[in-house]
């Protein structure tokens, strides 16, 4: 039986939208005009009036953590009270008040920003924290995830003192002597391991939640990293999380994983377990090795190549080694593997540049399609150096609406000149996915949208470097076929197209008919993965 959907304005990548397509067991068999699409039908077909709504690929979020947002969901919200360190605290007593945490629970809350902050200019410490609690652990994750507080009952807990040593790829705050609370990047380790972790029970729920969650923005596929959120949980029990739901037909989300291991040893033991990208089906699948480079740059750990312009002496922090990364991009290569590189500061980009081209040339392949997931501080030599290498950058234009604010005053007027350069990448030929980083950012593709062809905040600060604006077809692309050919895909996924996967979003308006500061605000009517539909707005 197939489905006629007629009376639309159907984005397909063509100049000129269709006005209909047709679906039959899972896959688009026809786009194209309204009379050649009911030229198909036959008894027993369902036609569907689209009513003029505006039709488009499901969206592609090309870098995500699906499970540590189905996790935060189940949090204190705190990416919605960061206007002050105030706000912050109230939110997570009252939190804690209505949900009381079991014997030996942790209260965990995500979302802060201190630049956001009104009342001080500061991060929070562990007094602050001790203000919610001082009878159970509390931590509070910066939103970047690169930096975390905890409270005074957590250190002791943790039994870290003034004498702990620092570890390397991260740094334990200190203040006259003694822990601050706060844990940069790998000194975060040890407090992630000693959060009670939930069962595979738990894990499914939380991946089903964020699935809706994510259908919610017209979502459909997704390139998750997802093996390290539970640092006491071993990898294998995620996987066969994701496949057991996959299985039982209730992953509503198609994902491709991006495999983050704890360095060169975990990896070499995925490989010889068999651990190879493109393993599984199409909802779920075993996609790049993803490797973390260095932090962020709103917690000043991404590395660059000067000091931050607001932190004399400061430079970033690697989470790993040069040796240690080189090693690590070269073994994926050298047994058939994609990577994909967090990479954020330009030091750390000239770094997996070099890991990467000495990877390729000792073992030359066609077609790696390694990627570099972020690609934010950069200077023009790097950007030819990308494209050269023929690598795949994942973008995330959302990240504008923060970092505007900050790129300048973090890495210097010179390298804020050359940076969130994505559109000078797609000039030089370079395949650009975009994605949201969630629970980063939101996972609003509209308002990741608006921002890629403004390049200014949702509020309308900016522009910051308008020449590198998105055209919509751009930014649309960059959601959809861009995310499919980053996992491989592109011949069967992102594009409404005979033979390909009927996964599609139908939007309350037409993107190409508003002005550009209205498209954060475009509804989501209804989704369909594989012709089933998954979402419809109430």
């Amino acid at each position: 039986m197939k489905t006629i959907y007629h009376n639309g304005r159907v984005y397909t990548g063509a100049p000129a939208p269709a006005q209909a397509f047709v679906v039959e067991n899972g896959r688009f068999v026809y786009a194209g005009s309204d009379a050649g699409a009911l030229a198909l039908r036959r008894p027993g077909d369902e036609t569907v009036d689209l009513g003029g709504q505006f039709v488009c690929p499901g969206f592609n979020d090309s870098h995500i953590h699906l499970l540590e947002y189905g996790y935060l969901l189940r949090m204190p919200q705190l990416a919605a009270h960061t206007g002050s360190l105030a706000d912050m605290l109230e939110c997570m007593r009252a939190f804690l008040a209505q949900h009381p945490r079991p014997a030996g629970g942790w209260l965990v809350g995500r979302g802060w920003n201190q630049d956001l902050f009104a009342d001080v200019r500061r991060m929070p410490d562990r007094y602050d924290l001790d203000a919610v609690s001082t009878e159970i652990p509390v931590a509070a994750v910066r939103a970047c995830g690169h930096c975390m507080v905890v409270n005074s009952r957590a250190l002791a807990l943790l039994g870290v003192t003034g004498s702990t040593p620092q570890p390397a790829g991260g740094r334990i705050g200190m203040r006259d002597g003694e822990p601050d609370g706060r844990f940069f990047d790998n000194a975060m380790d040890p407090v992630y391991a000693a959060i009670p972790a939930p069962g595979k029970a738990e894990l499914k729920e939380m991946i089903r939640t964020a699935c809706r969650a994510l259908n919610a923005q017209g979502i459909t596929s997704c390139q998750s990293d997802d093996y390290s959120i539970f640092r006491a949980i071993p990898y294998p029990v995620v996987d066969e999380a994701f496949r057991e739901l996959a299985g039982a037909g209730q992953l509503t989300v198609r994902v491709n994983e991006q495999c983050n291991f704890a360095g060169l040893d975990a990896l070499e033991a995925f490989i010889a377990a068999g651990g190879r990208t493109g393993r599984g089906d199409d909802f779920y699948r075993t996609g790049p090795v993803k490797i973390i480079g260095d932090g962020a740059l709103g917690a000043r750990t991404a590395l660059l190549s000067r000091p931050y312009a607001d932190a004399p002496g400061v430079t970033g922090l690697p989470l790993y080694s040069r040796q240690e990364l080189t090693a690590m991009i070269g073994c994926a290569h050298a047994h058939g593997l994609q990577t994909a590189t967090h990479t954020i500061g330009d030091a750390c980009l000239d770094w997996v540049l070099d890991a990467l081209e000495a990877a390729m040339a000792a073992h030359p392949r066609p077609d790696c399609r390694h990627g570099i997931v972020h690609c934010q501080i950069t200077r023009p030599e790097q950007l030819e150096r990308i494209a050269a290498l023929g690598l795949h950058v994942y973008a995330q234009s959302i990240f504008l609406d923060y970092d505007i604010r900050i790129v300048e005053a973090r890495a210097g007027r010179e390298l804020a000149a050359s940076s969130y350069s994505w559109k000078t990448l797609l000039d030089r030929g370079v395949t650009v996915s975009n994605g949201s980083d969630c629970p980063v950012e939101t996972p609003c593709v509209m308002a990741g949208i608006q921002c890629a062809v403004t390049r200014r905040t949702l509020g309308g600060l900016g522009p910051y470097l308008p020449r590198q604006a998105f055209t919509l077809r751009q930014a649309l692309d960059s959601y959809t076929v861009a995310g499919a050919r980053a996992s491989f895909e592109e011949g069967y996924k992102g594009r409404i197209a005979p033979g390909f996967l009927a996964d599609f979003t139908v939007l309350g308006q037409d993107p190409f008919a508003l002005p550009a500061e209205a498209l954060h605000a475009v509804p989501v009517t209804a989704v369909c993965l594989g012709g089933r539909e998954v979402f419809r707005a109430g």
